[in-house]
């Protein structure tokens, strides 16, 4: 459906972002960023911030590679705060307690390198949680499936128990928000549909 004009190159090691850019069936190849992310400054909003870390990772990989790079960062924020990885399980337990019967928000910032020239955006998704019970909690830190994701839960595994709804884009609390990415590619002239002269007969 999608042909690439140039070869691309995803700056990250998340199997996540990896199955999201294949559902595309767009060829590309991983490189992961050796950049150590930063703090977020104070006074900055999270739109801002989850920019700035996606630009890190991708200029730090565009340095190394040729053709597009695409960076991407995710965070969980909720009263002001960012809830990134837990380190624990006791850890990931807080985090599940602290979102349970709540909303909070999921932006995922992406930046796209091409040689000098570079283009940014965010996406915010809002996710509604159910109201957890303790044993629903520990059942779920149990399995370990909380232990590599930003606050704590994984939409697209058990941690879809824990949601009562979203309003936005589901890919994106995934950690890409992989359609509009690709509208994105198709205004930069990076992506575009391939050209179909006649369909094959059905017969």
């Amino acid at each position: 459906m999608l042909q690439l004009n140039q070869t691309l190159t995803l700056a990250s090691q998340s199997p996540r972002r990896k199955e999201l850019l294949e559902q595309m069936q767009l060829p590309f190849t991983t490189n992961v960023s050796n950049v150590e992310e930063p703090r977020r400054e104070e006074g900055e909003c999270v739109a801002s911030y989850v920019q700035r870390l996606a630009s890190l990772k991708s200029k730090e990989v565009a340095k190394r590679v040729d053709g597009v790079v695409i960076g991407a960062d995710t965070v969980v924020s909720i009263d002001g705060d960012l809830l990134g990885k837990p380190p624990t399980k006791r850890a990931a337990a807080e985090l599940l307690r602290r979102l349970s019967g709540r909303t909070h928000d999921v932006y995922t910032g992406v930046s796209i390198v091409v040689g000098t020239e570079e283009r940014t955006f965010y996406e915010r998704t809002r996710v509604v949680f159910r109201a957890l019970d303790e044993a629903l909690i520990r059942a779920y830190v149990a399995t370990g499936d909380s232990l590599d994701k930003a606050g704590g839960y994984g939409i697209q595994t058990l941690g879809a128990l824990c949601v009562e709804r979203i309003e936005g884009d589901y890919n994106n609390v995934v950690g890409l928000p992989v359609a509009r990415l690709v509208h994105v590619l198709m205004e930069e002239g990076i992506v575009e549909p391939k050209k179909v002269t006649r369909f094959a007969s059905d017969d």
